[in-house]
């Protein structure tokens, strides 16, 4: 059966979850965790997608989460988006924000190749150790940078290319992921496409565990 999502705009909750609204969520609550390399543009993605406006500075993220009230076939259904950090100084807390999560999203940046080979080498090794069974969506970020004059010319300069959607499909392929979609969070183009894919990806994990998530031995 075909699941329309209508996710609530700019203006949808952002709070910081404590210890017990993360161990007992609500039925209707679906978790997200979104990792990879830091400055992938993680948290661009998160903060278009529920505040409605592009970060202009780069701060790097610990620990940050955002709740989005969606609308599913018109059902209500709480969205719990995780942020995590995706450098080695917070190897230890990352595990953390696993906890009961019913999907993944593994970003990395289109003018980056290297964080498309820490996906490969890194973040699904992580994934399927501490959620396995929990699905993967493999997401090219920044697409924007491919049409745009000044980033074409700085990756001429450094002798580097831009990650193509077909490198990104052969990887999302290599690893298991669910999909592969690919999206610019300054332009807005391919958000919510991303999102509707975690939201179903989230669904069917649900209704398969009746606990729902995956559950994380530290």
């Amino acid at each position: 059966m075909a699941i329309t999502i209508n996710c609530l705009p700019a203006y949808a909750q952002h709070t910081h979850l404590t210890l017990q609204e993360l161990t007992t969520q609500p039925s209707n609550s679906r978790k997200l965790v979104i990792i990879g390399d830091g400055a992938c543009g993680k948290t661009s993605l998160l903060s278009v997608f529920t505040l409605g406006y592009f970060p202009t500075h780069y701060v790097p993220t610990v620990f940050e989460n955002y709740v989005t009230d969606c609308r599913v076939d018109g059902k209500s259904v709480q969205l719990a988006l995780w942020d995590t950090a995706g450098q080695e100084d917070y190897e230890r807390l990352r595990p953390l924000a696993y906890s009961k999560a019913h999907v993944i999203l593994i970003g990395f940046s289109i003018d980056t190749p290297d964080s498309l080979d820490n996906v490969k080498h890194k973040w699904i090794e992580e994934a399927t150790r501490l959620c396995a069974g929990v699905p993967t969506i493999l997401v090219g970020l920044k697409k924007d940078l491919r049409d745009d004059p000044v980033a074409i010319e700085e990756m001429r300069k450094k002798s580097m290319r831009f990650v193509t959607a077909h490198e990104g499909e052969a990887i999302a392929r290599e690893i298991g992921a669910k999909r592969y979609l690919e999206c610019s969070s300054l332009s807005g183009e391919g958000v919510d496409d991303v999102f509707e894919a975690a939201t179903r990806a989230a669904l069917l994990t649900f209704e398969k565990s009746e606990g729902g998530g995956c559950c994380i031995v530290l």
